[in-house]
């Protein structure tokens, strides 16, 4: 679904006109900014099968700090394999990897140890490896991606659309006051229950991280 798509869903919901764009009119940028509001809370609420991309690090001899690109600073990580190694890298501390770099000294080879560092100009996350590599080597970063809000009419949403609508107009509701018959906690109990669904069936496909297992 559009962001445009979106926008509209929740106007007619709220009994107003839709729009062509969400730029329309001023009450439409509203509830544009009430749908990226919606979609970052439907996001953060579980890690979704849609938001779960490898992203694939390519190294370089001597340079231990890599980019996440597209991250920007909005996701979770499952795992990092050295796939040239044929490796699960196991993570440490920053005070760990201070004491390797500046107490120690430092070797090269394959990396086997990753910790998270900071983030760069782009608000992507900086991971540092270790061992230094010592040349090039594949990382396949796994993990759960959020997105960046949604901004031109044609950008798609990738989790389900109903939660964020109802959401949405829970959110807008709330915010105008009035909604002429439906109270806002009946709309949150609604959006809730959408929320509640949607991740019952997303979680059908990883049962391993909602089932208990005892050793």
């Amino acid at each position: 679904m559009t962001y445009l798509d979106l926008v509209n869903n929740v106007l007619r919901r709220l009994r107003e006109t839709e729009v062509a764009s969400v730029q329309s009119t001023a009450y439409s940028k509203l509830i544009g900014d009430i749908v990226n509001d919606a979609k970052d809370l439907v996001e953060n609420s579980w890690d979704w099968s849609a938001l779960r991309n490898p992203l694939t690090i390519t190294t370089s001899a001597g340079t231990y700090t890599y980019a996440l690109t597209g991250g920007a600073n909005k996701v979770k990580k499952f795992n990092i394999i050295n796939d040239t190694s044929n490796l699960v890298m196991e993570y440490q501390t920053n005070d760990w990897f201070d004491e390797q770099f500046f107490i120690g000294n430092p070797v090269s080879g394959a990396p086997k140890y990753y910790t998270f560092r900071n983030t760069d100009a782009s608000d992507d996350p900086n991971i540092d490896v270790y061992p230094k590599p010592d040349g090039v080597y594949s990382l396949r970063f796994s993990g759960a991606f959020r997105n960046a809000d949604l901004s031109a009419n044609t950008d798609t949403l990738e989790v389900p659309p109903m939660p964020v609508v109802h959401l949405a107009v829970a959110l807008a509701a709330r915010e105008r006051g009035e909604t002429g018959g439906t109270s806002t906690q009946e709309y949150f109990t609604i959006a809730n229950r959408y929320l509640s669904d949607a991740i019952a069936q997303d979680a059908g496909r990883h049962p391993e991280e909602t089932i208990f297992y005892t050793p």
